[in-house]
């Protein structure tokens, strides 16, 4: 995940990075620049200057943000007694109504950042290893399953389904109905027999 190095940590700070944040999801990360943030701040480049190098640096701590947001969302409401299948797939589905939320405008960006870091990579994949334990000390989820192979294969279906149904646009409703029946398909083929 992208280091936090602002030169300055204050409520100005904050400001510059909700800006870039707006900016990234009405016209892209691609389109934000120094010069798109200071304007809609009404400030000078001496005050961004200040506090980062560049935009990039800006979009870091956007992109920071956003994986924390998406990291609680599952760790939240999940209880080990209940039904462990169905709040899985209600777990992977907040990820795409999250992602709709936080990365619409950011989604490429967002798919870069997710892809070289490393860190924020190594965490899910722990994070959904420890479902597929779970599951398989419960007798839910298959013995014979290799828990690394098959938390890597989850990873990337969220991730691509998300990247996907972003990058094409489609409705929220319509990604989210597909997403929960696809996930449910990839689900059945982990159950225990």
């Amino acid at each position: 995940m992208a280091e936090d190095t602002r030169l300055i940590h204050d409520e100005m700070s904050e400001k510059i990075v909700a800006a870039a944040a707006e900016l990234a999801l009405r016209e892209g990360a691609g389109e934000v620049t120094v010069r798109k943030i200071i304007r809609a701040l009404g400030v000078t480049n001496r005050v961004f200057y200040n506090r980062f190098r560049n935009a990039e640096e800006v979009l870091g701590l956007v992109y920071q943000d956003m994986a924390v947001q998406m990291r609680r969302s599952i760790l939240e409401h999940f209880d080990p007694e209940g039904d462990f299948f169905g709040q899985i797939t209600d777990i992977a589905a907040g990820t795409l109504t999250l992602s709709y939320r936080l990365k619409l405008g950011m989604n490429q960006y967002v798919f870069l950042q997710d892809s070289v870091s490393a860190e924020n990579f190594l965490w899910w994949r722990e994070r959904i290893r420890e479902f597929i334990d779970l599951g398989q000390e419960k007798g839910l989820v298959r013995p014979d399953l290799d828990g690394d192979k098959i938390s890597y294969a989850v990873w990337c279906f969220i991730r691509g389904y998300n990247t996907d149904a972003l990058a094409r646009g489609l409705p929220e409703e319509t990604a989210l109905d597909g997403f929960r029946y696809s996930f449910g398909v990839l689900l059945e083929g982990m159950k225990a027999k």
